[in-house]
């Protein structure tokens, strides 16, 4: 029998480090909310502070909505202070029954999870479901003042970064009703970032769209104005949806006179549905959902409803008229010129996550369509001339997709039928050369988050396994018989050496884009070999790039800055952040380790990147190739020289 070696269970080496219930931090109150604000409202840039924003105007929505308020006042001082005002019923300050010896009133505002809305007996639908909303706001502000007058007497009480400043004051009798609630985002969360008042202008504007029985007064000191949003504004729609419609199309044509749109009461407690579409072909399409007035930017299963029963109202139609080219109709053809806006009130709603960008409550969808179709099925009915119109319009979009599917495929064929691309190639779809690019990428890890973050109609990625083959002092036979260089020949298409073809080119840009390390500059080094050897049209015709991701992420606050380098850090620690405050410094180890997203934004995106193109000025032709034949060659003796006549040069060298 195998003897276990008992000094392989030796723990005294981890005992230093122990793991015990001291270890174990228990965050009281709203320090969640501070330690961790993303989780929360998404972030703690310039968006998630305009969340906040949010979450106060849907609180006093929510009492307009419920019938007990008609008029929100929005108001924007100097210091970034917004307040917002209501005449609803306002918050109770009368003692809490779990905790007494605070008010109903405090304990809203510094406990998560307090809220009247967590089932229909106050609230019939809302948009406040976890009751975090307000507490979140108050943990992520400098200070907040609420005062609330019931039953005409009012109350006051300041909070500070979540927490009560003092007591309830009791501010006697007062002649109005209502809630009041001022505050200042933290700069220690959200740094240097400002409200915009053109945006929360926007916001207010959307919110009396969508409830035609408020009226919003807008009030914002002019010094803060720097574009045409009004200093003063008073909002009311009478015509909801469709007012709202009218004003973002404008004069736009489209294909129908009419609009259609139409609203359902809730009834029953199944909810109410609103909506407005209009087929503009002349302009972009677009589809704003919402849900209790909260926007869904991501859409969600209303969306789908509204988009099922355009669909299926049109193909009836279609099939009434004895169309046989309904059958090519999808949604995608039904949505592709349309401008439409929905808006939803149910109760208990279901997002995702706390910023609610997506609704994923399944009855949403169902009810949607079921009432969007009987009145779009009506709608068609009640003008068939119109019907029909709308009809070929559709029909014409499902055409011209499909024409362009067949003509993609088609030219993919002829581009790759004397080519066979390599299997780990991800491809962009767009079919003609012009203006597309492929990323040149060391490893799988690299390559998947290098995917994740393109733009698949115009990049492809093209991950590298290790470092590729040095060209400049290897046979011939072995550049013939290596992979990587053959995967890297197929996916160009353009050939190499006397049999290098420009037209045949696939991409206009070909990117190296390797880790900010020694090793990435050796497989860049080795790819530029490669390209300077077999194909220097790339540089020449100026086709060849070196991306430039960053080497380090700076972080104080909300302000988030990406470095190059050592030097570029220094110079951004001490040009770009406030002096004595702690700034967060991130190394990357490799492009696989940063966020798809992080990717994407300092090292893919156009417009927001680096590239540096790879050139040969004419009058360094001779020395360009005496400069890659001594440090690329076969002759080690060159490369040695090189590094003794260089090496008085070399700063710093370090282990990474």
């Amino acid at each position: 029998m195998a003897k276990i070696n008992p000094d392989l269970f030796d723990n005294s080496a981890a005992a230093s480090k122990a793991y015990t219930a001291k270890d174990i931090e228990v965050l009281e109150g709203l320090e969640p909310v501070r330690r961790r604000p993303g989780m929360y409202i998404g972030g703690t840039d310039v968006n998630a502070m305009h969340h906040l924003a949010a979450e106060i105007i849907d609180n006093a929505m929510d009492e307009a909505v419920a019938g007990h308020a008609t008029r929100i006042e929005l108001g924007l001082k100097t210091g970034n202070i917004l307040s917002v005002r209501d005449n609803g019923r306002s918050i109770p300050v009368d003692p809490h029954p779990k905790y007494k010896n605070k008010s109903a009133l405090e304990v809203i505002m510094t406990t998560l999870h307090a809220g009247g809305k967590f089932d229909s007996k106050v609230y019939e639908t809302s948009g406040g479901l976890h009751g975090v909303g307000a507490s979140v706001v108050n943990a992520l502000s400098e200070w907040m003042d609420v005062e609330v007058a019931r039953d005409k007497h009012a109350h006051k009480m300041r909070f500070e970064r979540g927490h009560a400043a003092g007591k309830l004051k009791d501010l006697g009798a007062v002649n109005w009703r209502g809630t009041i609630v001022s505050f200042k985002p933290d700069t220690k969360i959200f740094a240097d970032a400002q409200f915009s008042p053109a945006r929360l202008h926007r916001m207010a504007k959307s919110k009396a769209y969508l409830f035609r029985g408020v009226e919003i007064r807008w009030a914002c000191d002019p010094a803060l104005i720097q574009d045409e949003t009004p200093a003063e504004d008073v909002l009311k729609f009478p015509g909801g949806l469709l007012d709202f419609l009218r004003g973002e199309i404008g004069k736009a044509p489209t294909v129908t006179p009419r609009e259609f749109s139409g609203r359902t009461e809730n009834k029953g407690g199944k909810g109410a549905v609103e909506w407005a579409v209009a087929w503009a072909p002349s302009r972009d399409a677009f589809t704003r959902t919402y849900c209790n007035t909260i926007p869904t930017l991501q859409g969600g299963t209303h969306e789908q409803g509204l988009r099922n029963a355009l669909t299926k109202g049109l193909r009836a139609h279609g099939e009434r008229a004895n169309n046989r080219k309904t059958t090519l109709i999808t949604a995608d053809d039904v949505m592709d010129a349309a401008c439409a806006v929905l808006s939803l009130f149910i109760r208990e709603p279901e997002f995702q996550g706390q910023t609610k960008d997506k609704l994923s409550s399944p009855d949403a969808q169902r009810l949607v369509e079921n009432v969007v179709r009987d009145h779009f099925d009506h709608w068609l009915a009640e003008s068939p001339a119109e019907a029909d119109k709308l009809l070929g319009f559709v029909i014409d979009c499902a055409e011209d997709r499909l024409k362009r599917k067949q003509e993609k495929e088609v030219s993919r064929k002829q581009a790759t039928r004397k080519l066979r691309l390599p299997g780990k190639l991800a491809d962009c779809s767009r079919d003609e050369a012009a203006g597309t690019e492929i990323f040149l990428v060391e490893g799988d890890s690299a390559g998947g988050s290098a995917k994740q973050a393109r733009d698949r109609a115009t990049q492809a990625i093209l991950p590298l396994r290790g470092k590729i083959l040095n060209v400049a002092s290897a046979a011939a036979g072995k550049l013939q018989m290596n992979q990587e260089l053959n995967d890297l020949v197929q996916a160009l298409g353009c050939g190499t050496g006397a049999k290098y073809s420009e037209d045949q080119l696939r991409y206009e840009r070909i990117i190296i884009m390797t880790d900010a390390d020694v090793d990435g500059a050796h497989i860049a080094s080795l790819l530029l070999t490669f390209f300077y050897r077999e194909m220097p049209e790339l540089i020449t015709g100026g086709h060849l790039f070196l991306a430039m991701p960053p080497l380090y992420r700076l972080t104080q606050g909300g302000k988030t800055i990406y470095a190059r380098d050592d030097a570029d850090r220094e110079r951004i620690l001490k040009k770009e952040f406030r002096a004595g405050a702690k700034v967060e410094v991130s190394r990357f180890k490799g492009l696989g380790e940063m966020m798809p997203a992080q990717l994407k934004e300092t090292t893919m995106r156009p417009g927001h990147r680096t590239l540096l193109q790879v050139r040969i000025p004419d009058d360094e032709i001779e020395q360009t190739e005496s400069l890659f034949e001594r440090l690329m060659g076969k002759k080690p003796e060159l490369r040695f020289q090189f590094i003794q006549e260089n090496a008085e040069f070399a700063r710093e060298v370090v282990d990474v």
